[in-house]
């Protein structure tokens, strides 16, 4: 006896609609393996529509007031706490996570952001007008850049959406937002919730795969494309962007180095790491995977993170002592096997490394000692639920190591004393530097990194700003 799948629809010019075609692809529930909804398959006809209606709105939300937007997001942060469970569902049957952790670590989080860039909204500032030539004023004016093209992942499906649209909306621009074809459900429930409160035709919503998200980048209309994924897929969407000179907002891979030195408390810092390396399965592009520690504290902290690792559950979302949920789809838990299977020979699995279970995509917490900086686990994401350990000898040494990748996005330093926490959080080429901590996120501060991590910022004032254009008036004081 088949069960009738749900049918999620596109968002698109206040309405929702199925793709123009009438393709659709299955969603699956990644804690069991099973589809249990439809979504459009968007194509180009659904693409010129969503860009139509986003062109449409933009001049008069460009010309509303930064306290017409503020109001409007204020409202919009009050119905996801009056939804909240609503968008808790979905978000758990779009990506199996714990319920009571999405309860409690992104609803919250998601409000708070909103509530921010309401604020924000209010507070955009430049340099004063003055006279830099006889007789003439200068004045810095910031304007939304237009409609936004904007891709969001499957890691962080609801919250990513937040991060992308919130301060899209604050500064005056319209959006069209692509989730994952992994993950469409909380986006669209997203797009109900939003839909009554923003103008029609300025949050639109479309669902598809890679290459709708192709389609959207390379639409003449959208002036920004912002994209949060893959190093491969930013690399795809700025050469496309590139073809007519499209802003490019990117928040990519990393690979976060923790920095383990001799006097940092070991309990401390092993219940630190191992809840921010196995956080959401590791799929986390912050996650604290990748741990150099001091030799002489090495063994005794590789036990201490065993030990950690053997004791963290993963299971069903409804599960109250489950730690995280199921690597997201079939791929990821082939990917997160493979760099397992494929370990060199003086690698050692310390805890974990393996499947849990037949069904669903769940993977053991995992520990991994014994590795050289060349190793492959080492210099690429594994975007799971494992934490690779390295020795090292000294503070030149580490330093090297930890800037030893591609990535550079965030870091970590666990250590008691301050002056060298100091240095390392000059001499580490991360975005982040957090010091005897690991992955707190606040909405006033940056989130964004260097090399093939991207480029731009997420959340805070920067954030804001990346939305918007400078404009330079020129006035006569004789006209």
């Amino acid at each position: 006896m088949s069960t009738e799948l749900r049918r999620l629809r596109n968002y698109i010019d206040g309405e929702f609609r199925d793709a123009a075609d009438g393709r659709t692809t299955e969603v699956v529930n990644p804690a069991t393996g099973e589809a249990y909804a439809t979504a459009p398959l968007s194509g180009q006809a659904d693409v010129d529509a969503a860009m139509a209606a986003a062109a449409a709105a933009f001049p008069a939300w460009r010309d509303s007031t930064p306290a017409e937007r503020q109001k409007a997001l204020l409202k919009i942060a009050d119905a996801f706490e009056e939804r909240a469970e609503e968008l808790i569902a979905a978000e758990v049957e779009n990506t199996g996570k714990p319920t009571g952790l999405t309860r409690d670590e992104e609803i919250p989080p998601m409000v708070d952001q909103i509530r921010f860039f309401a604020g924000a909204a209010r507070m955009l500032e430049g340099r004063s007008a003055g006279e830099y030539m006889d007789g003439l004023t200068s004045i810095i004016r910031r304007e939304p850049v237009g409609v936004c093209a904007q891709v969001a992942p499957w890691n962080y499906p609801m919250m990513m959406a937040v991060w992308k649209f919130a301060p899209a909306i604050a500064a005056g621009n319209t959006v069209v937002l692509k989730p994952s074809d992994t993950t469409p459900a909380s986006t669209v429930l997203i797009a109900d919730i939003i839909g009554s409160i923003l103008p029609k035709g300025v949050f639109n919503v479309l669902c598809g795969d890679r290459e709708t998200g192709r389609q959207m980048v390379e639409h003449p209309t959208p002036a920004m494309a912002s994209i949060t994924g893959s190093v491969r897929a930013g690399i795809s969407v700025a050469e496309s962007a590139s073809k007519d000179v499209k802003r490019v907002h990117l928040e990519l891979g990393g690979k976060a180095p923790v920095v383990v030195f001799e006097d940092a408390d070991i309990a401390t810092a092993v219940e630190g790491i191992a809840g921010a390396g196995y956080f959401n399965a590791g799929q986390d592009c912050t996650a604290a995977t990748r741990v150099l520690v001091h030799e002489s504290i090495h063994d005794e902290f590789v036990a201490a993170l065993a030990k950690a690792a053997a004791e963290t559950k993963t299971g069903l979302p409804d599960d109250e002592d489950v730690a995280f949920g199921p690597l997201n789809n079939p791929n990821q838990l082939k990917q997160v096997s493979g760099f397992i299977d494929r370990l060199p020979a003086h690698a050692k699995v310390e805890a974990g490394g393996h499947r849990v279970g037949e069904k669903g995509y769940f993977y053991a917490a995992t520990v991994v000692s014994g590795l050289n900086q060349d190793d492959e686990i080492i210099q690429n994401e594994v975007f799971g639920p494992v934490i690779t350990v390295q020795s090292f000898t000294d503070e030149d040494q580490v330093v090297e190591w930890a800037n030893g990748v591609e990535y550079a996005l965030a870091s970590s330093v666990w250590t008691k004393d301050h002056g060298r926490a100091m240095r390392m959080s000059k001499k580490l080429d991360f975005g982040c530097v957090w010091i005897n901590t690991h992955i707190p996120l606040v909405a006033e501060m940056p989130h964004g990194g260097f090399k093939k991590s991207g480029y731009g910022k997420d959340l805070s004032a920067y954030g804001f700003e990346d939305y918007t254009r400078i404009k330079h008036v020129m006035t006569s004081l004789d006209s």
